[in-house]
């Protein structure tokens, strides 16, 4: 709430918004993927907080099996917000 931050729109930022926004009304779901410290992460959380979606974000590890990768996830989908 309140006078936040906002990311630097670019060309590329753009793109990602429009095509993650399409997806969402497809009803289908996007992973940016890139190098890291491209602001892949960032460029989602901020794109959530213009459409009013709380984004969660998990760092996975080699250690996390599909059982607790499964349990991160039914938080997140049972309240409606991005993980």
């Amino acid at each position: 709430l309140g006078n936040v931050p906002r990311l630097v729109i670019t060309p590329l930022t753009d793109r990602c918004y429009i095509t993650l926004t399409q997806s969402l009304h497809l009803i289908m779901s996007g992973a940016p993927a890139g190098p890291a410290g491209t602001g892949k992460t960032e460029t989602t959380k901020d794109l959530g907080r213009n459409l009013g979606i709380m984004v969660y974000v998990f760092n996975c590890s080699e250690q996390m099996d599909s059982k607790s990768v499964g349990n991160i996830f039914k938080g997140p989908t049972q309240t409606g917000a991005w993980g």
